[in-house]
């Protein structure tokens, strides 16, 4: 079996985020037999200019930053409800058009997919999320200078991928749409950019 094993970075704001995971959560689903570390990344910290305030120590001004905390705490406390939840938030987002900064916005979407959303508020006001969403996101830049969503790195190689598509529930074309851009990644280091001049519309 070909099992690979690959990161990709998320954050719920990002059109391009939701496509690239949804396709990862479709083909996983499906019985993609891959190993994916899912990182958060904050492109609200990405466009901090050089010397203002880091996000994370904005307190309330930082509530963007909120989702990402949920995300992270299903990932790491309810590891079995993570896919459900991660599409929920950013369907929240991009197909329901609501702000994921409201409490009440990220708590009906992890109720939607029978994540308990007072357990996961509960934890977030300890404030190792926010933390996590820190440390993952300064090691992803400082590791591989991510500066975007979603980046997928493997061994030590990381690229900026914009998948214009969504899987719909086609676990087959997910796996063939993730499986050729990791390939590119992995086997052809030779190949640096590769962007079309116009969008089909």
């Amino acid at each position: 079996m070909d099992t690979r094993a690959f990161t990709v970075t998320w954050d719920y704001l990002c059109p391009f985020a939701r496509n690239a995971h949804e396709h990862l959560v479709v083909a996983l689903d499906g019985g993609a037999p891959w190993d994916v570390t899912f990182v958060p990344f904050s492109l609200m910290q990405a466009h901090v200019e050089d010397g203002g305030t880091p996000v994370w120590e904005l307190g309330e001004k930082a509530r963007g930053l909120l989702a990402l905390e949920a995300g992270v705490v299903v990932r790491d406390r309810f590891p079995d409800r993570f896919r459900a939840a991660h599409v929920a938030l950013f369907a929240a987002r991009h197909d329901q058009g609501k702000d994921i900064s409201d409490p009440d916005v990220v708590r009906a979407a992890l109720e939607s997919v029978g994540v308990p959303s007072d357990e996961v508020f509960a934890e977030i006001e300890k404030g190792w999320p926010l933390e996590t969403v820190r440390t993952e996101h300064e090691k992803a830049v400082s590791g591989h200078e991510v500066f975007g969503v979603p980046t997928f790195i493997a061994n030590d190689d990381a690229v900026f991928v914009r998948f214009m598509t969504r899987p719909g529930d086609d676990a087959a074309r997910a796996r063939s749409v993730i499986e050729r851009a990791v390939d590119l990644l992995q086997d052809h280091p030779e190949l640096n950019e590769f962007k079309h001049t116009r969008i089909p519309r």
